[in-house]
């Protein structure tokens, strides 16, 4: 079975379950600012996982593609993947456990044919530090009365606190959470053992229910007034399995990839799995984020970006590539064309990040042996020296010095960092709020930031549109397509007539329209965004404007009820994003 086969028969069969399908999101996140990529397919639905009601019900499906930054240094084996499809169905407060856990038997054993007796089962075993919390037994029963044998299911104790061990959440300090109960598949040619242990490597998860029971806050962990599942099923390792591959490499994901590297450098796989398996894993990747909206830079998202591209260079340079990416790129869109892609403007960003890095990559390196001829540690600022002058990033130059039995001194690296102003952050840092973060400051700027993208059109254009936006309690962090930098007083004019709608205390109104009828209405959007067929719509009225209002937008909130509760509007950034887009920072306070 290929990966369009297993997309299609999942959502199928969870249609017919009555569930809706939704689209398949941005990979930079629109609710949830404790991350930088949309690592799951739950990041879309946060304000309805926190109790607000989708527009297309309480049964969703879809498959969604997924950025994991914390995996990039285990990328190289046979599984690990830095971008991935997600298959996903959720219930918003409407059917649980014995439902959710049913669909995934039945899905893995009829749908795909899985046989049961290569399954094993694990369930939250509780957590003694947190005796609010129990043991899954409930999951663990409703799996026996599905057949699988008590020997091949695992309660596995302990996680709450590190939200390991079955145990999902909150995301942030509080929020929904609860346990999780995963399937796993053995993968060995050999007969599996009676016992299941998930400890042993042949047992490969392919499936997680997690099961949001909790809400925690101030108190602890108490029952959740919604109830929500959130399932997970990898596209890439399924197929595998499906295809009887110990390798997600092997699959139709990624094989035209491979073949292009084998063919350019005249080098096997066998022998070279790392280095191509990255080298594929890591330029696909770069498509995906580019093709959102995220360009090469040295902080946040396009650090992660240049970092992927770069790290994929140095690992060419070791198969003897040169100036190859835009050659293995090509495949990407020939895998993913149900997805659509702004070719020349992706080969186009990878080409020139590649002429970039090559132009320093060979001084680089030569720098880098004399730096650490006849030492043992090589220094903060050797380390700055090679990131700041040569375009290395420090996980780079870490994975050289591993390579040689070379410590560094990271935080001498961190000092010298420090010193030479905000230059990046590292690929997995998060922001402060969480998952359940609908708090009044946030609320408040959620708000702010319609009535900014609003003032940015009246004051500078209706050709302004909106490119992303993250907020967190602190500030609003808004970007927008614009050509220029803006001068002093059209920032002032901006700032000026969002104060004054502040001040006219203008209510803040919500509705739920078809997507259609939103757009007729006047409704903006982000730019490049895609929308279910049923979308929340947020009106700020202003009776004073020819339409009634001053500002309708697309929005899955929180919002506040009326512009007064907002308080002062103060913009204490304006930059560039990357070409075209400006980046807007901005503040609220009681003043």
């Amino acid at each position: 079975m290929n990966r369009k086969q297993l997309i299609k028969k999942y959502i199928e069969y969870f249609k017919n379950k009555g569930h809706k399908e939704i689209p398949n999101a941005s990979l930079i996140p629109a609710n949830d600012p404790t991350v930088l990529f949309t690592t799951a397919g739950m990041h879309p639905l946060v304000p309805y996982l926190l109790g607000q009601k989708h527009p297309l019900g309480k049964r969703l499906v879809n498959v969604q593609k997924c950025i994991r930054t914390q995996d990039i240094d285990k990328v190289g084996d046979e599984t690990h993947l830095t971008l991935f499809e997600m298959l996903g169905n959720w219930s918003l407060g409407d059917y649980w456990k014995k439902d959710a856990i049913t669909f995934s038997f039945e899905f893995i054993t009829k749908e795909l044919k899985i046989p049961v007796d290569r399954l094993g089962i694990t369930c939250f075993g509780g957590d003694k530090r947190v005796p609010q919390v129990p043991k899954d037994t409930e999951a663990a029963k409703i799996w026996l009365l599905l057949g699988i044998p008590k020997n091949r299911i695992a309660l596995l104790e302990g996680g709450v606190l590190e939200s390991k061990k079955n145990w999902w959440g909150p995301a942030g300090v509080t929020g929904p959470c609860g346990p999780d109960t995963e399937m796993f598949f053995w993968k060995a040619k050999t007969k599996p053992p009676e016992k299941f242990d998930p400890e042993n490597k042949n047992w490969v998860e392919i499936w997680n229910n997690v099961l949001m029971q909790y809400e925690k806050d101030g108190s602890g962990y108490n029952e959740a007034n919604q109830k929500n599942i959130d399932t997970g099923m990898g596209v890439e390792r399924t197929a595998a399995v499906l295809n009887d591959l110990d390798d997600v490499y092997q699959t139709d994901s990624f094989l035209p990839l491979i073949k292009t590297i084998e063919k350019i450098s005249g080098k096997k796989y066998k022998g070279n799995e790392k280095a191509m398996r990255i080298i594929a894993d890591h330029v696909k990747a770069s498509i995906f984020i580019i093709a959102d909206g995220i360009l090469p830079s040295n902080s946040e998202r396009g650090y992660v970006l240049r970092r992927l591209i770069r790290r994929a260079i140095r690992y060419g340079r070791n198969i003897e590539l040169k100036n190859f990416i835009t050659n293995i790129a090509k495949p990407v869109f020939t895998i993913y064309d149900d997805y659509t892609f702004d070719k020349n403007k992706i080969l186009k960003e990878l080409e020139q990040e590649e002429k970039k890095f090559l132009e320093t990559l060979e001084k680089g390196m030569i720098m880098f042996s004399k730096l650490i001829k006849e030492k043992k540690v090589l220094s903060g600022k050797d380390a700055f020296l090679l990131y700041q002058s040569y375009g290395f990033p420090i996980e780079i130059i870490k994975e050289l010095a591993d390579e040689k039995n070379i410590s560094l001194d990271i935080k001498e690296f961190e000092a010298e960092e420090k010193k030479h102003q905000e230059l990046s952050r590292t690929a997995t840092e998060v922001f402060k709020s969480g998952l359940a973060d609908a708090s009044e400051e946030t609320t408040r700027l959620h708000t702010a930031t319609h009535l900014l993208n609003e003032a940015l059109r009246k004051i500078m254009g209706e050709d302004v549109k909106q490119r992303g936006s993250n907020i967190t309690p602190e500030r609003l962090r808004f970007d927008f397509s614009f050509p220029r930098k803006l001068t002093e007083e059209e920032i002032k004019k901006v700032e000026q007539l969002v104060n004054d709608k502040i001040k006219q205390s203008l209510n803040v109104k919500r509705e739920e329209i078809l997507l259609e009828q939103a757009f007729k209405s006047g409704a903006q959007a982000e730019f490049g965004h895609k929308y279910p067929e049923k979308v929340s719509v947020y009106t700020i009225s202003d009776p004073k404007e020819k339409k009634g209002w001053f500002s309708k937008e697309i929005c899955t909130g929180p919002h506040v009820e009326n512009t007064a509760e907002i308080g002062h509007f103060e913009i204490i950034k304006e930059e560039a994003s990357a070409a075209g887009i400006r980046r807007i920072k901005a503040i609220v306070s009681n003043k």
